[in-house]
C-alpha cells in the first residue's frame, strides 16, 4: 500500500508542478505584451506623429467654455486631428501649456503635433491663434497687424537664437520694403 500512496503523491506533485509552470508562462506572456504596449503609449506621449505628413488637411475645432482636456481630446480624435484622445489629456498633463487651452475656434490641421495644437490652442484670452501651415508661423487674428504679413517675421527670417519656433514679432514699417 505503501507503492500507491507514493504514486498518488507523485502525480499531485507532477500536476502541481505542471500548472505553475502553465501560469507562470501566462503571466510572462501578459507581462510581456503590456509592457510593450506601456512603453509604445510612453513613447508616443512624447514622439507622437502628426496624423499626416505634407500639406495635410485643414479643420475647424470649436473648444466650448465648459469643455474639458477628455471632451476637447474626443472632438479632436473625431475630426481625425489626433489617433488617441486619452493620449492627448497626458499630453496637455505634461505640456508646458497644462490648464491653459481657451475657448474659441480654432483651424488646425492633420499635419500638426498634439503639441502643436496645445499651444495654439492656449494663446492669451481673445487671441484665437491662426497657424499657417505653409510658414510655420503663428499669428493672433486678433492683432491689427494680422492681416499684413509684411510686418512680422515668419521663423525662417528671424536670428535663430532670438525667437522660438512660431514666435512673431512686429517689425518696424518699410523695413522688408
Amino acid at each position: 500500500m505503501n507503492n500507491g500512496i507514493d504514486t498518488k503523491e507523485m502525480v499531485i506533485s507532477i500536476f502541481s508542478i505542471a500548472l505553475k509552470v502553465v501560469l507562470f508562462v501566462i503571466a510572462a506572456m501578459f507581462i510581456y505584451k503590456y509592457a510593450l504596449i506601456g512603453y509604445d503609449y510612453g513613447y508616443r506621449i512624447f514622439g507622437e506623429e502628426p496624423m499626416a505628413t505634407g500639406e495635410g488637411r485643414k479643420v475647424s475645432v470649436t473648444v466650448g467654455t465648459e469643455m474639458g482636456v477628455k471632451e476637447i481630446g474626443q472632438v479632436l480624435e473625431n475630426k481625425g486631428l489626433i489617433r488617441d484622445a486619452n493620449l492627448f489629456r497626458i499630453q496637455e498633463r505634461l505640456s508646458e501649456h497644462h490648464g491653459e487651452i481657451k475657448p474659441g475656434i480654432y483651424e488646425l490641421n492633420t499635419n500638426m503635433t498634439a503639441e502643436q495644437m496645445i499651444t495654439i490652442m492656449a494663446a492669451e484670452e481673445g487671441e484665437t491663434e491662426k497657424k499657417d501651415t505653409d510658414s510655420s508661423s503663428t499669428v493672433p487674428s486678433s492683432s491689427p497687424l494680422a492681416e499684413e504679413d509684411e510686418y512680422y517675421i515668419d521663423s525662417e527670417d528671424a536670428d535663430p537664437g532670438s525667437m522660438s519656433d512660431g514666435a512673431y514679432a512686429p517689425v518696424e514699417e518699410g523695413a522688408g520694403e
